[in-house]
């Protein structure tokens, strides 16, 4: 038996420091406080251009709390889409400029960039390719050196954010 979901709704993360956590995803993925639940130490957060309740919740544990080591069991990451080729550029020189970029690849058709947030919890800026040039990436998902400036002068300007959503019937 299964069940058939819309989308992934939101992503909630245990931090050591709610503030800094807060400010860490406002300042750099643009996105605001909707939200607070004192008592459980947590807040709320929203994307500027989401159409969501919240895209994220953060709850405080304290900085004693033990961090997950990676390759053991649990989230391994988030990954965040982005509307267009340029706008992963931006988010690759704010990534880089603010200490937390960790890399990037393609993945045929995603192209990616990757973060990790203060706590160390890893995040994908990702950009997908429009659907009818998937071709052989709508059945692989390769690991590849990601060529910005090429990928760049092919698909600059592209806005692809709003294709999943629209060929499933819903309005982004």
């Amino acid at each position: 038996m299964s069940f058939s979901a819309v989308r992934l709704n939101h992503a909630v993360l245990f931090v050591s420091d709610l503030e800094r956590s807060v400010d860490f995803y406002g300042s750099t993925f643009d996105m605001e406080v909707m939200a607070r639940e004192p008592r459980a130490r947590a807040a709320f957060l929203r994307l500027s251009r989401s159409g969501n309740h919240h895209d994220l919740g953060l709850f405080e544990v304290g900085p004693g709390a033990e961090t997950r080591r990676r390759g053991s069991i649990g989230l391994y990451h988030l990954a965040w889409q982005i509307d267009t080729l340029d706008e992963l550029v931006e988010a690759r020189r704010v990534l880089q400029e603010i200490g937390a970029f960790t890399g990037q690849s393609s993945h045929g058709a995603t192209k990616s960039i990757y973060g990790a947030d203060p706590d160390g919890n890893e995040f994908e800026v990702m950009w997908m390719l429009p659907r009818e040039s998937w071709g052989e990436f709508a059945v692989t998902a390769p690991i590849e050196r990601l060529d910005m400036e090429a990928d760049l002068e092919r698909w600059a300007g592209v806005s692809t954010a709003g294709e999943l959503g629209a060929s499933i019937g819903f309005q982004s």
